[in-house]
């Protein structure tokens, strides 16, 4: 027969084991709003101790990229870069440049060799902290020829992705909407909605079509969840801060501040809380 105290440490322990286990599961779900039960995953390490994006520069914070309108014509009629990732590097270089460059669109890319973070097809952004405007510096100075000149060397080079300009926005916004209308007429079903997603190993595309064929369209990161539900909540800001609003005219760029506070504001509510509830 056990002592009366040994059995008290053994139920202790098992209370104790059954307690963790329920805790961990519990940083990793969380409740619906208005209580309707349990939410999305949301992101975790190791155990599940830590909410990506919920408090602090945790895994996959800021996971919504960019927002764009696009209206039934193709016309990109609003873009919002919410969070960019930064991945510029700067290096210092000896000649000659182990990197081969090459002008390409207008900018100064690197076009072979890698090291240190430094990528083909990355662009050459600043030199020696002077910013580059395509293919020439802030003063002036041909890249090229510039790095072709042992005299300006040793030489500070800072690459990276090169920021999309807003030609480029519009030319890829009016793409997108032939690739959606072509994706409609290959289904095999008649009535199909297009693209809803597409999905690449650093980020996903959702697009929600409204009756009237505006088109929104966000970039977020792949584990971002509750994105089906800002893309309604974002027509719902849509309707009521630009449709009424009297001074907007249908299919025309979207220029209105109070359209801008509450669309920043959802995209950082869905980036912590996930999806929207009735009345949020």
């Amino acid at each position: 027969m056990m002592r009366p105290q040994l059995l008290r440490k053994m139920s202790a322990r098992k209370e104790g084991r059954g307690v963790g286990r329920g805790r961990a599961r519990g940083r990793c779900v969380t409740a619906g709003a208005g209580g309707a039960g349990p939410g999305p995953l949301r992101h975790c390490r190791g155990g599940g101790a830590a909410f990506a994006g919920a408090g602090g520069p945790g895994l996959g914070a800021m996971a919504i990229f960019s927002v764009y309108v696009v209206n039934k014509a193709g016309g990109l009629i609003y873009q919002l870069d919410h969070y960019a990732p930064r991945s510029d590097t700067e290096k210092t270089f000896s000649f000659p440049l182990d990197l081969v460059l090459r002008p390409h669109d207008e900018r100064v890319v690197v076009a072979f060799g890698q090291r240190d973070g430094i990528r083909v097809g990355h662009a050459v952004l600043a030199i020696n902290g002077a910013e580059v405007n395509g293919r020439f510096t802030s003063d002036g100075k041909d890249v090229l020829e510039f790095l072709s000149n042992p005299a300006n060397y040793p030489v500070s080079i800072r690459f990276g992705r090169h920021r999309l300009s807003s030609n480029e926005k519009l030319m890829l916004a009016s793409m997108f909407h032939s690739l959606f209308a072509i994706g409609s007429q290959l289904s095999p079903e008649v009535g199909s909605s297009g693209i809803e997603m597409l999905e690449t190993d650093t980020f996903k595309l959702h697009c929600f079509q409204t009756l009237t064929g505006i088109k929104f369209m966000v970039l977020a990161d792949p584990r971002q969840t509750g994105i089906d539900a800002l893309l309604r909540k974002i027509y719902e800001i849509y309707s009521d801060f630009a449709l009424k609003n009297p001074f907007y005219s249908l299919e025309m760029p979207i220029r209105c501040e109070l359209f801008d506070q509450n669309l920043k504001l959802a995209l950082e509510v869905a980036e912590k809380a996930g999806p929207f509830g009735p009345g949020s």
